[in-house]
């Protein structure tokens, strides 16, 4: 067969060649490249637009390049022979330009009704309902591993920070309930993102639709989408499902950064809070005393990447006309970054959580001995009838009174406490106890322990 020249009389530029291939990049698509063209291959045949005997030579030829891609005997972007004898620029042309070798004339048929505008936008979107299904179900792993820490050390007692400075008495299981709700949060960003990703584009071609009578609903159901994008102009202009996956990994990275912080410092000598188990810490090449977080530092370093996915993306997007442009040939490194840098680090963090063990009797005496029971002593004024403001005046005074003595609030004599307010009595030492500040908390979603009980028991349910 010889090669048609079409509209141009010359070669591109090797260097051309070269800077305009997203081979190395997009061929990580091939199943979602080959799924498509089964299906839209099926609905070709379906309405009469091709033979079905072209249609089986189709579907037995792509089925051969997939073992061939999986196997690696057929790599494409290694220049082939004959017809082949230029490396194709992306993979779509690749899986095409093998099709064409194996079975001939009949392999040229499948790109009719096609454009490589709508196949590369349905090959994107295949990939993100792929991510999107494996970063749900690390989530949920993760989010359960950190409820079972949760129950496994519910009666721990830390303080609640805020400002990185010492705040309240807190439930360590209380804690741990905050990012299991945060995750949560980010496992439903991605289910939203996932209405919106999957819809197909593919009959849209290249922009304006195809004259051939496809079924565009029937080739979607195929391919399990939920429908079609209507628009034929969007289907293929747009990368928003992109950028809106994208986000959701940067916020879910964002939360994963701030507890691998939270790791890092309960695991230094000076917290001595938590020791992370050595499968997930390093030494040093030169203090053999040393034992690292990595693991949860690089979480913490990653997160930039992601972010860094999030920007760039946005950015080639930013100024592009309708319809198409070569520019959205940039949309996959960021896209498979963000969701592969995300993946790993939710795959690593579960078996991480599962490796801590927590230093249950860390701060209990210790907090008993602090002012984080301040906030406690205003309560106590309030509920015997004075105003909170006056009450917060008061305790500030006592607490610098606690800092010039070296006092404990809980060892201040009652009558230092009664020449600053005639309210106080005997029982206000009783407020000055960690776990009494805890068990007195009666709000809804709150840190005490029957609050804090009531919601493992709904996490538990809800994560089965």
């Amino acid at each position: 067969m010889k090669s048609a020249k079409g509209r141009f009389r010359a070669k591109l530029h090797p260097i051309a060649v070269r800077f305009s291939s997203s081979l190395s990049v997009d061929r990580k698509l091939y199943r979602e490249d080959i799924e498509g063209s089964l299906a839209h291959a099926a609905t070709l045949a379906r309405q009469g637009i091709i033979s079905r005997e072209d249609a089986g030579k189709i579907r037995k030829g792509l089925l051969e390049i997939r073992r061939e891609l999986e196997k690696g005997t057929f790599n494409p972007e290694q220049p082939g022979k004959g017809e082949n004898r230029f490396a194709a620029d992306d993979i779509h042309m690749a899986i095409e330009q093998r099709l064409i070798a194996k079975i001939g004339d009949a392999g040229g048929k499948l790109h009719t009704a096609r454009s490589r505008n709508d196949q590369a936008a349905l090959d994107g979107r295949l990939y993100l309902r792929s991510a999107i299904r494996t970063i749900s179900g690390h989530l949920r792993s993760t989010q359960r591993e950190l409820l079972r820490l949760a129950e496994k050390y519910r009666d721990v007692i830390m303080p609640a920070y805020t400002h990185l400075q010492r705040a309240q008495p807190v439930l360590f299981a209380h804690h741990l309930l905050a990012y299991i709700a945060m995750l949560d949060r980010d496992a439903g960003r991605f289910g939203d993102a996932m209405r919106r990703v999957n819809l197909s584009p593919l009959g849209a071609a290249a922009a304006t639709g195809t004259s051939f009578p496809i079924d565009r609903a029937a080739v979607a159901s195929a391919l399990r989408f939920d429908g079609i994008i209507e628009n034929s102009i969007d289907a293929v202009s747009d990368r928003d499902v992109h950028l809106e996956a994208i986000a959701a990994c940067a916020i879910t990275m964002m939360h994963l950064s701030r507890l691998a912080e939270e790791l890092v410092l309960w695991s230094t000598r000076e917290w001595s809070f938590i020791t992370i188990g050595d499968a997930f810490t390093t030494g040093s090449s030169i203090m053999p005393q040393k034992k690292n977080p990595d693991v949860a530092e690089l979480i913490r370093g990653k997160t930039g990447r992601v972010y860094g996915d999030f920007m760039a993306l946005l950015t080639v997007m930013k100024g592009l006309p309708l319809a198409y442009n070569r520019d959205m040939q940039e949309d996959k490194e960021p896209l498979f970054d963000a969701a592969e840098t995300l993946s790993a680090c939710l795959e690593v963090l579960a078996p991480m959580l599962k490796s801590i063990t927590v230093n249950s009797d860390r701060f209990e005496k210790e907090l008993g001995e602090d002012d984080l029971l301040a906030t406690e002593l205003a309560d106590y004024l309030v509920r015997n009838g004075m105003a909170f403001r006056k009450a917060h005046a008061i305790v500030g005074r006592l607490v610098v009174l606690s800092e010039k003595k070296n006092l404990p609030l809980s060892r201040i004599p009652l009558e230092e406490y009664r020449k600053h307010s005639r309210s106080f009595a005997k029982d206000l030492y009783s407020a000055l106890t960690p776990r009494g500040s805890i068990a007195r908390k009666k709000s809804s979603g709150s840190t005490s322990p029957r609050e804090v009980a009531r919601a493992i028991l709904r996490w538990k349910n809800r994560l089965k």
